[in-house]
């Protein structure tokens, strides 16, 4: 150990002097923040250095570099990210709207590895994960100190393997365990669906992928003469900004859409409204809830200080922040913040979300059935066996109808039935008919 401790100094004390050699000139030339920075940067080389030569594992120098690099990423920001080859190219999947895994969108809150939001109809959505449910564990692998890129190239593996997450849930006294089948996910970003009975336009916005803006407007296209559109993005994790922009250019016609801001002024940014083929007189709601982030927060934020549309619905996610893909080396990358978005009004989202314009909380809305009421079958001498008879038969009818009915507004509409199960869809319906007659 002696002679490992003068050893050590005498190799520290070398690079130091090789260090003050090839810098002296520098420092003379360009003051005191070049040799800050040349000072810490021969910091960072010997202790690569160091690590590379006595570490008790052989470690190569490539790996060391990666290393660093994740940690500082990691430190900067939650969405900040370095990308090796693997992770590079599910980003690039992702984005086209098809990949594979659970369909969970997670972010970091308060230090904990949280569900932005699961996607309507993918494993995690079908098997009870909620928006704002915090991962304690996956596979009894505690998320603590676990990146967002760690939690998630855990999650992903081979359709039909399980896996399973142990979640905390507001409102739950003890943790939840809940299964899952993965399968490969491929995502109905837009669909739409008429209100029964109302000349009302549904259109449900999953995420923010490259063709957004086209589905939305073909749904809108194919109706005339609507009472009014219901923009749902409830659990909608965002996406591309130029999707978002494009969203709301739809329904504005002038001014500001959104900015970004960044240190780089070469990085800032100004995304204006355009008058070709803006829908301006229908009267639009926007459902928004806590799983609403990043594209999502900026469609219902800009709209709302546009004054085009009502916001009904609970607080969004906070997710105000703008990434860039950076690349590194060949097919590497660093996810990096470089900005921050701002709202027309001058608003920021990041930590702050948006509020609505009307509080509504998830639920079904408050009906009563007239079960009470006194009917035929409860007369003391009603002939049962013939009631029995009677009632097989309309119950087959019905049964027989009802199925019918389920798949036709599967399809093409949201039953009044479904409404009344979705107190904020139905709170959005109620105030587009409001503006309707406003209007």
């Amino acid at each position: 150990m002696k002679h490992l401790k003068f050893a050590t100094i005498g190799f520290l004390a070398t690079l130091v002097g090789v260090t003050t050699l090839l810098s002296s000139t520098l420092f003379a030339e360009n003051g005191d923040n070049d040799k800050s920075r040349l000072a810490s940067l021969a910091k960072f080389t010997r202790v690569v250095a160091t690590i590379e030569k006595y570490y008790v594992d052989d470690i190569s120098i490539d790996e060391i570099v990666k290393k660093s690099v994740e940690g500082l990423l990691t430190n900067l920001d939650a969405h900040s990210s370095y990308l090796d080859a693997k992770h590079f190219k599910d980003l690039k999947i992702q984005t086209e709207g098809e990949f594979g895994g659970l369909g969970i969108t997670v972010g970091q809150r308060d230090g904990a590895l949280t569900v932005i939001a699961p996607m309507e109809g993918t494993p995690a959505d079908k098997a009870g994960v909620k928006a704002g449910d915090i991962i304690l564990k996956i596979n009894q692998q505690s998320t603590l100190n676990m990146t967002i890129d760690e939690a998630v190239n855990v999650m992903r593996g081979k359709p039909g393997t399980k896996i399973e997450l142990t979640l905390v849930r507001e409102g739950e006294t003890k943790p939840l365990i809940i299964t899952i089948i993965r399968d490969i996910i491929k995502i109905e970003s837009v669909y739409s669906r008429m209100i029964e009975n109302e000349n009302i336009l549904y259109v449900r916005v999953v995420s923010f992928d490259k063709n957004i803006v086209a589905d939305v407007q073909e749904a809108i296209s194919k109706h005339k003469n609507l009472k009014g559109i219901v923009l749902d993005l409830r659990n909608n994790p965002g996406g591309l900004l130029n999707q978002a922009v494009g969203l709301v250019d739809l329904f504005v016609d002038d001014g500001v859409i959104v900015s970004q801001k960044g240190r780089v002024t070469s990085e800032n940014a100004e995304y204006t409204a355009t008058k070709a083929g803006t829908i301006t007189k229908t009267p639009l709601v926007v459902l928004v809830n806590a799983g609403s982030a990043s594209a999502s927060e900026i469609v219902s934020g800009s709209l709302q200080d546009h004054k085009r549309a009502v916001i009904i619905g609970e607080k969004t996610f906070g997710k105000g922040s703008v990434q860039a893909v950076l690349p590194v080396v060949d097919d590497e990358a660093l996810r990096l913040t470089i900005a921050r978005y701002y709202l027309p009004s001058g608003r920021t989202i990041q930590a702050v979300g948006v509020t609505p314009d009307i509080i509504v909380y998830q639920g079904e809305v408050p009906h009563k059935n007239n079960e009470q009421a006194l009917k035929e079958k409860d007369l003391k001498k009603h002939l049962e066996g013939e009631l029995q008879k009677v009632e097989d038969t309309q119950e087959k009818a019905k049964e027989k109808k009802n199925k019918e009915n389920l798949k036709s507004a599967d399809k093409e509409i949201v039953s009044s039935e479904n409404l009344l199960k979705d107190l904020q869809l139905k709170s959005a319906v109620d105030i587009v008919k409001v503006l309707s007659i406003k209007k």
